[in-house]
């Protein structure tokens, strides 16, 4: 049996240093030895906080399975329908507006989460505890002119927006040797600094009363899941960061030039497998696409022709991303498994908020890529109950290999969604 290429192997010559790509002599060869691997698999979420504007973006409830036609919002995805599935009648039963927006990936409000055995951890920070230190980010949370705010890590913690230049600047730049030695100290300190802190929280839980115990349970999570961010962290600070022909990107221009640069770090961050899950939230800015105005007022339309015209803008173009980045990824060859990497990557569009008038029922919701059978306008009966928007997102940790039964409010998978 081959012994693969080490995955940050260089090319060196005259003084330069270039990292190769990732290269079928990397993968070992498991063929030979007759063990059959899990394939490698990844993840994107693109998302809003004000919703969708739903006359534009539902197929008629009565056109079910592949004779559906793709709505007006939707069009730039017609070319990828066979690679495209569009839900209807799916939420996760909160009621609230905009505080539906960051139940969008768990389908637990922040203040229920100690009702539930995970809390309130978002697909995305499930992923990534999954995959672990595979990759040098476990996941990237970025914000184009907005803020993320759909990521939650185990312990309730809201994970920090970073803007395509940050990420840019993360997966490629490598830091000096002065700075990784004071990287790899300050890690040290805060490990030592957690277990003198682990070491006094636990010595005060006996003396505390059942509702203090629990906040400190919460507490122990945190600092749990900071340990395990620490320990993640400290294989890569001498690793080389992969090298790119790709100019750093600027943080000028409008949204829809921002947004397009964004949707490019994604599938360099996908394809340098700099991590593998990805979860990216676009907004407005005013002047974009010719327009004044702020997308929150947008949203609040009352089904005036203005501003439904301006959502229509707005939301067009986050769908012709995803189309755009539908596309990219089918170019992209997909070194590790075969095929490309669309064939490996779940892209899932969605807002925690249906509408900007604060409805929570009947998300909007697509899913793309990553092997499922797609083709289809799957529309949930209402009749026999509420389909649960978080069955989609069990099926999504499945097919991503995750043994569990149950994710956040799910009552189990979501019937007929199957994949290769």
């Amino acid at each position: 049996m081959r012994k693969p290429l080490k995955r940050r192997s260089f090319l060196k010559g005259t003084g330069v240093a270039l990292a190769l790509p990732m290269l079928e002599a990397m993968v070992p060869d498991c063929h030979a030895s007759g063990v059959k691997q899990r394939p490698v698999k990844r993840f994107v979420c693109l998302s809003n906080n004000y919703g969708m504007y739903r006359n534009g973006f539902f197929p008629s409830s009565d056109q079910v399975g592949t004779g559906y036609e793709m709505p007006e919002t939707l069009q730039s995805l017609e070319q990828h329908r066979k690679q495209l599935t569009i839900f209807s009648n799916l939420d996760h039963g909160n009621t609230g507006g905009h505080a539906g927006v960051p139940v969008l990936l768990s389908g637990v409000r922040p203040a229920l989460a100690h009702g539930y055995p995970e809390g309130n951890l978002s697909l995305d920070q499930r992923l990534a505890e999954f995959n672990g230190t595979v990759t040098r980010f476990p996941s990237m949370t970025i914000g184009c002119n907005e803020q993320n705010l759909i990521s939650f890590t185990r312990a309730g913690v809201q994970v920090p927006t970073i803007d395509m230049r940050t990420a840019y600047r993360l997966m490629f730049l490598d830091e000096s040797t002065e700075k990784k030695a004071t990287a790899s100290e300050r890690l040290k300190r805060q490990n030592s600094v957690l277990d003198v802190v682990l070491g006094q929280a636990k010595s005060l839980q006996q003396r505390l009363g059942k509702q203090d115990q629990r906040k400190l349970d919460e507490y122990f999570g945190s600092v749990r899941s900071l340990e395990k961010k620490i320990v993640q962290q400290e294989p890569w600070i001498d690793r080389p960061r992969p090298k790119t022909d790709v100019l750093e990107p600027q943080l000028t221009g409008g949204t829809p030039e921002r947004l397009k640069a964004t949707i490019e770090m994604i599938v360099l961050a996908l394809q340098t497998d700099s991590t593998r899950v990805v979860t990216c939230v676009s907004g407005f800015a005013n002047g974009d696409f010719g327009l004044s105005g702020g997308y929150h007022n947008f949203s609040h339309h009352g089904e005036r022709p203005e501003p439904v015209a301006a959502l229509k803008k707005i939301e067009g173009y986050q769908i012709e991303m995803m189309a755009y980045l539908i596309a990219r990824l089918k170019q992209q060859t997909d070194a590790i498994n075969g095929g490309t990497l669309l064939d490996h990557t779940t892209i899932l569009f969605g807002c925690g908020m249906a509408t900007g008038t604060h409805q929570t029922k009947n998300l909007p919701l697509l899913l793309a890529g990553g092997g499922y059978h797609h083709g289809q306008h799957r529309v949930f009966s209402e009749v026999m109950g509420r389909t649960p928007a978080a069955n989609l997102l069990l099926s999504i940790l499945q097919n991503h290999g995750v043994e569990a039964d149950r994710f956040g409010t799910s009552s189990g998978t979501l019937t007929g969604l199957g994949w290769s």
